[in-house]
């Protein structure tokens, strides 16, 4: 065995579980949200930015308001679910950088002083614990749903108008329901994807 992680475990994360594209009305707990994030805030990111920020998309009102930005099947499939997250990058994160990375707080003005290099570094790191977050939503035991089809500029005016978060992924999230889950695409050997220098 060279993993740690025992095989139901890694059956969870990875090879059982797909992206879904159904789910039942069973419902999405807050709680249920905050362990997920209180269990995937520890992964890492460079300096601890944790640019990644979470809009809860609950009321038929602010769910209409999404769907409108929707391309293709996302909009009814986003409509259909018992929680949709929107995922965005604050595009202000260096401003918490002292609390995040007190050893050395002044890397929020060496590094992080104009614009164009946090949305560089926030997008990257934000896109990453979008990945630790779909592992995450995995382990609680529910299915993921995640999208890029969607109009993110109209997105950012719905929701973000001050412009101080950029969207980039919106999330379904529940148990899934029938015929959730396409088959299975095929992947990469390790032969195909790692070289050795």
């Amino acid at each position: 065995m060279s993993l740690a992680l025992d095989a139901t475990a890694q059956d969870l994360l990875f090879r059982e579980a797909q992206t879904a594209n159904t789910f039942t009305d069973e419902p999405v707990t807050d709680e249920q949200v905050q362990a997920i994030y209180d269990l995937v805030k520890y992964a890492p990111t460079a300096f601890n930015q944790s640019p990644l920020r979470l809009t809860l998309v609950r009321s038929a009102e602010a769910r209409a308001r999404l769907v409108r930005h929707a391309m293709g099947a996302n909009g009814p499939k986003t409509v259909a679910a018992p929680l949709t997250l929107v995922l965005s990058v604050d595009l202000d994160f260096h401003e918490k950088l002292p609390q995040l990375f007190p050893h050395a707080p002044g890397i929020k003005d060496t590094f992080f002083a104009e614009a164009a290099a946090r949305e560089v570094a926030g997008t990257q790191n934000a896109t990453l614990q979008a990945g630790y977050l779909i592992l995450g939503i995995r382990a609680a035991g529910l299915a993921a749903g995640p999208m890029t089809g969607f109009d993110f500029t109209g997105v950012d005016k719905e929701f973000f108008g001050d412009g101080k978060q950029k969207s980039f992924l919106v999330i379904n999230v529940g148990k899934p329901g029938a015929d959730a889950f396409s088959p299975r695409s095929p992947r990469l050997t390790f032969e195909d994807a790692a070289t050795t220098v």
